[in-house]
């Protein structure tokens, strides 16, 4: 067993933050941290891949590499449910509760991504295709509003015709989620995770580029 699988073995059997060589040229080293033990209570069979990051479900989005602004502008990720049952549908739900910020969710929840007729084969290969009623919106928290999560469910859809309301789709915030789920019968989630990150600004780390912003003329909303 090399050292980086004994450290990494290590790391996840005592709890502690993962280290994990990103740039070996320049000695780089990004760190990945777990969530606390509160927050992983909804890490429950489900994994997100983000380019260059791998699956990030149960972790802090690492500050390195400009993760935490790239993240910002990727495509929507890469959501596996092992164990999903080939011959079901299923619906995904991704969700800011922290919007604008943890201490003050004042439009909680914030809409990310939502596709209904997810179909069980797909859902176990990270294939999200079905009916797509929410596109989706990176993960773009406002500057010095802390930390948010974004939290992934998958639903058993069980051939209901799922859809949203026309005041539900006027905005991605203040979504009424537990309306949502009433409206269609919908319990416990058969998986779920959540990943954690924070405004790239707002990094002890993060250097303003000389000579003007870096922000792109497409910035999306923030939340």
């Amino acid at each position: 067993m090399g050292w980086t699988m004994k450290l990494a073995t290590a790391a996840l059997f005592l709890g502690l933050t993962m280290v994990v060589p990103r740039d070996e040229e320049d000695g780089d080293m990004c760190m990945y941290e777990a969530l606390s033990d509160t927050d992983a209570v909804l890490c429950k069979g489900l994994e997100v891949f983000y380019p260059e990051l791998g699956n990030i479900g149960c972790m802090f989005v690492p500050d390195c590499n400009n993760y935490r602004q790239k993240i910002t502008h990727w495509d929507e990720p890469i959501v596996k449910f092992p164990g999903a049952l080939e011959g079901a549908t299923y619906i995904l739900v991704m969700v800011d509760p922290d919007a604008p910020s943890r201490s003050s969710p004042k439009a909680q929840f914030w809409r990310h991504w939502l596709v209904t007729d997810i179909k069980g084969v797909d859902m176990k290969k990270g294939k999200i295709q079905g009916q797509e009623l929410s596109a989706y919106q990176p993960p773009s928290p406002p500057a010095q509003s802390g930390f948010h999560r974004y939290q992934f469910f998958v639903y058993l859809q069980e051939g209901q015709n799922i859809s949203l309301h026309s005041k539900e789709n006027e905005t991605r915030g203040n979504w009424k989620m537990d309306k949502f789920l009433n409206r269609f019968h919908l319990s416990e989630p058969e998986a779920s995770t959540q990943f954690m990150t924070e405004n790239y600004q707002d990094s002890p780390n993060y250097q303003p580029p000389a000579g003007g912003s870096s922000e792109p003329t497409d910035k999306p909303k923030q939340s």
